[in-house]
């Protein structure tokens, strides 16, 4: 790809430290995505010189803001350093946000890293009917992008506290009266499938306020594949709680189920993907390629 330096797994994991590694099995176990695959060796060969790079360019933004704070004679803020990271559903998103903020705060214990997603800023359910949009839930229309921007101001602009709203999963919905919080981090992570695209009625384009961004890709057929393999893994999960969304899909015929995740992905997530995630591919700072069963074969460095 134009613009981008091309390293295959053994070059890139020449750029990591002997002692990168600061997780465990049990740890990794803990905080990957449901179906994702990932070992100790893919973190020390591909997230261990992700760290060794992400901190070389945190260290940049740094000391610019000390010679500016020297030219002009006056303090300039020590905003945060901002991570964003994107890509398809069910490409492993979460677990690269997730392992980076371990690895970040243990690595550079003297950093506070804060990890969040956009998934929150994705209109409440009942307001997404209103406007004729819940089914066309995760498209760039189905998100608050202005709260999102005002969000990241704020943080930029130094706020102490700051509030965002919180998605779950178990509902797939907004929670009602719950918050996360942002206080003054050094790192901020950011993970969703929105981060990267771009406004399509002038607003200001999210990735503006990143200081570095990673796009998780793979090839369509094999990430319908995870996705399909995921929403199979949910339904045994939930098909004994009551309180789950997937509740009763889990215990209502398996093939309708199948039939409508299937659904779901061709005529949502597919569709989403090609429109709207996959052409922001290449605005990324950084390119993790997948292939089968989840292992980064390629990673893709932009030059400028």
């Amino acid at each position: 790809m134009k613009n981008y330096l091309r390293f295959n797994r053994d070059e890139w994991a020449s750029f990591s430290s002997n002692d990168a590694v600061r997780i465990t099995k049990d740890e990794l176990a803990k905080i990957k995505s449901l179906g994702d695959v990932i070992n100790l060796t893919d973190v020390q060969e591909i997230y261990g010189s992700l760290i060794n790079y992400l901190y070389l360019v945190y260290q940049e933004k740094r000391t610019l803001q000390q010679k500016q704070s020297e030219f002009l004679r006056q303090h300039v803020l020590a905003a945060p350093f901002i991570i964003g990271i994107s890509g398809s559903v069910a490409v492993g998103k979460s677990t690269t946000a997730r392992l980076l903020q371990v690895l970040l705060s243990r690595t550079f214990p003297n950093l506070n890293v804060h990890l969040m997603t956009t998934d929150g800023f994705i209109y409440p359910n009942e307001e997404l009917k209103r406007r004729g949009l819940f089914d066309r839930k995760g498209f760039p229309e189905s998100y608050n992008m202005n709260l999102l921007s005002d969000f990241l101001k704020d943080v930029l602009s130094g706020k102490e506290n700051i509030a965002y709203p919180l998605y779950s999963q178990e509902l797939s919905d907004i929670v009602p009266g719950k918050y996360g919080h942002v206080k003054q981090p050094d790192i901020l992570i950011i993970e969703g499938i929105n981060t990267l695209q771009l406004p399509t009625n002038g607003q200001i384009v999210t990735s503006d306020f990143f200081d570095f961004s990673i796009y998780i890709d793979a090839d369509e057929e094999l990430i319908e594949k995870w996705f399909m393999q995921r929403f199979e893994r949910v339904l045994e999960m939930n098909k004994n709680d009551p309180t789950n969304f997937y509740y009763e899909m889990a215990n209502g015929p398996r093939a309708d189920a199948i039939q409508l995740a299937q659904d779901t992905w061709q005529m949502v997530n597919l569709v989403n993907l090609r429109e709207y995630i996959a052409p922001t591919k290449q605005r990324a700072s950084l390119i993790l390629h997948k292939t089968t069963s989840h292992k980064i074969d390629e990673i893709y460095l932009r030059q400028f």
